[in-house]
């Protein structure tokens, strides 16, 4: 995958109400910055010009959001409606999203639980930061949980990497970055979250692989093609697979469905109660709406 220019745009989906991108690395969503002409919303301008909003300061409705730094699946809503269908999947958490990473050193544990508090950072000169709670300086940390997979071990440039399987189930900041950190295991090309070291890849290796919105509409599910593979970059070199990709996306496909099915369940449930007279109509309680407030901002912008 080439770095981004005005008109090469990778369309992974598309229909009447929504757009999913394969967003390039090193490439703003958007930006106020005047310098800042290449972002992807001016991709989307360029690439569908009878399709921006005049109602929206840029033009398009981006359903979450991905890092500068960060590459992959994006879901694009076409029109109001649309995005309201997709916050309604994101606010009853039943949106799948998994990444995939290069990360230094081997992982021994095949599956773990990051569950490590995170928090902005105060410390002068690294106020652009996320930490974990327990940092000089770490500011109202909040609980965060990552599921981590480990897929294949092998080098990258001669050095000991692990490519993974990443899995956000709460919504923080750089919340996979930090994580992984924290672990011991940086993202590699992270320079942010590296101590200022990792500088010599051409990209941070995060990325947007697996996005499945079910919404009442339509059911999107797509796969941003994985860019970790020796044919795109001869410097990953794996050596040993510990699970297959194909597997683990099909176990969370399996989970997404079972979760989408309890919901129905659920919703006709409370459909009936309301008809024979019951409250019925859940409330979205000012905690909820908090929390999916986070959801939604856990690809953050730097």
């Amino acid at each position: 995958m080439e770095p981004g220019t005005i008109d090469n745009l990778s369309i992974l989906y598309q229909s009447s109400d929504f757009i999913v991108v394969n967003k390039h690395w090193d490439l703003r969503i958007d930006s106020k910055m005047w310098y800042e002409t290449l972002t992807l919303q001016s991709q989307l301008k360029h690439r569908f010009p009878e399709l921006a909003d005049p109602d929206t300061y840029y033009g398009f409705r981006f359903c979450h959001q991905l890092d500068f730094s960060t590459s992959g699946a994006l879901c694009v809503a076409l029109n109001k409606a649309a995005a309201g269908s997709a916050y309604k999947c994101f606010k009853e958490r039943l949106v799948t999203k998994a990444y995939l990473a290069l990360v230094r050193g081997h992982v021994s544990q095949s599956r773990m639980s990051i569950l490590y508090a995170i928090g902005k950072n105060t410390t002068e000169g690294m106020t652009h930061m996320m930490c974990i709670e327990g940092t000089e300086g770490c500011e109202n940390p909040k609980p965060c949980q990552s599921e981590l997979i480990v897929l294949e071990h092998g080098s990258y440039s001669g050095d000991p990497v692990t490519k993974v399987l990443l899995q956000p189930l709460t919504g923080r900041t750089h919340q996979l970055r930090v994580h992984c950190s924290a672990i011991g295991h940086p993202i590699v090309g992270d320079f942010t979250y590296s101590h200022r070291q990792d500088s010599s890849p051409y990209r941070m290796m995060l990325h947007a692989y697996y996005l499945r919105i079910p919404t009442g509409k339509e059911l999107i599910e797509v796969r941003a093609p994985d860019p970790f593979v020796t044919a795109m970059d001869s410097n990953w070199v794996p050596q040993n697979v510990t699970q297959r990709l194909e597997d683990v996306i099909q176990e969370l496909k399996d989970k997404g469905t079972h979760k989408e099915e309890e919901e129905e369940e659920e919703s006709q449930e409370a459909a009936r109660e309301e008809g024979a007279g019951g409250e019925g109509s859940r409330e979205e309680t000012e905690e909820q709406r908090v929390q999916c407030e986070q959801w939604l901002a856990e690809w953050a912008l730097e």
